[in-house]
């Protein structure tokens, strides 16, 4: 495992530089709003998902700085979705990576705007010749991820959960918010790199399948972590699904059992990588670093 976190930690540093230099920083009168985009994104993180673009690419020897540009746009649609999920109408967090949330930092409405422009830049990327020469894959990788972050992906699992403490929710149905809310973007980031090499159809619907289970494997060690979790490793508030009456994998599962369903996850989802040898096995490596997790 020790190679794989050397591994994310390089892809990290890649994705941090590409981002310094996407985000704008130039001393004009909407600076402060460019001071929150670059504090709000630039602020930490595993950057897991860019890491699984340029994998995933990597199967298909992509080059690495497209899928770092496709890696890139993820993560600022990712800030965004945390910069308004942090804000007092949605999960109202004071602490987002041991550091104050956005509009604690700055303000709420500046918040807001950021979250919009760092939606807006994630797409102007995209759409930008020197993410693909194809036009077509352009076109496919904005039409992927604006499914992934829209109404029947990430923004519509955001309503789902607001809804949750007053729905009574099973397995079934914490699987499709967690789908929605989490998993799409991981799909998207999976199948980007297979986007990017114009692959087969077999290629993307394994890296799909792949996805699928990593995406519901990550939401339960994530539950997991805000019942067992320390904050100051976490670096956010923890305990705040059972205060909030929420339905989630550890209520349902209990721990144990919670910890029971990550394992099977993890291993179901390497069977998807059967398709691509012993090419996939950082992919597989990054399934076992989601089961034991402690961030």
């Amino acid at each position: 495992m020790g190679g794989l976190q050397d591994r994310l930690r390089r892809s990290a540093k890649s994705v941090d530089d590409m981002l310094d230099t996407l985000l704008p920083k130039d001393d004009v009168p909407e600076a402060r709003l460019f001071e929150a985009m670059r504090y709000a994104t630039l602020g930490g993180g595993k950057r897991l998902r860019p890491f699984l673009v340029v994998t995933s690419g990597a199967l298909f020897d992509v080059p690495e700085k497209q899928a770092l540009r496709v890696g890139c746009a993820i993560e600022l649609i990712h800030s965004y979705s945390l910069v308004h999920d942090d804000l007092p109408a949605m999960d109202d967090d004071d602490l987002r990576r041991g550091q104050p949330t956005c509009h604690k930092k700055f303000d709420e409405a500046t918040a807001i705007l950021v979250g919009d422009a760092l939606q807006a830049l994630a797409f102007e990327i995209l759409a930008d010749r020197a993410t693909h020469p194809a036009a077509s894959v352009r076109c496919d990788l904005v039409q992927a991820l604006a499914q992934a972050s829209g109404s029947h992906g990430m923004v519509g699992g955001q309503m789902f959960d607001l809804r949750a403490a007053d729905l009574d929710l099973d397995l079934v149905l914490i699987s499709r918010l967690q789908r929605l809310k989490t998993g799409a973007l991981f799909n998207f980031a999976c199948e980007s790199g297979a986007i990017l090499a114009q692959a087969s159809e077999a290629a993307r619907r394994a890296l799909r399948g792949f996805a699928h289970d990593f995406g519901l494997l990550f939401q339960i060690t994530d539950d997991l972590l805000d019942v067992e979790g320390d904050e100051d490793e976490v670096g956010k508030a923890v305990g705040k699904d059972a205060d909030a009456g929420k339905a989630t994998f550890v209520s349902l599962l209990g721990a144990d059992g919670a910890r029971e369903r990550a394992d099977m996850l993890a291993r179901q989802a390497n069977e998807h990588l059967d398709l691509f040898g012993g090419k996939a096995d950082v992919l597989r490596e990054a399934a076992q670093f989601v089961v034991e997790r402690r961030t």
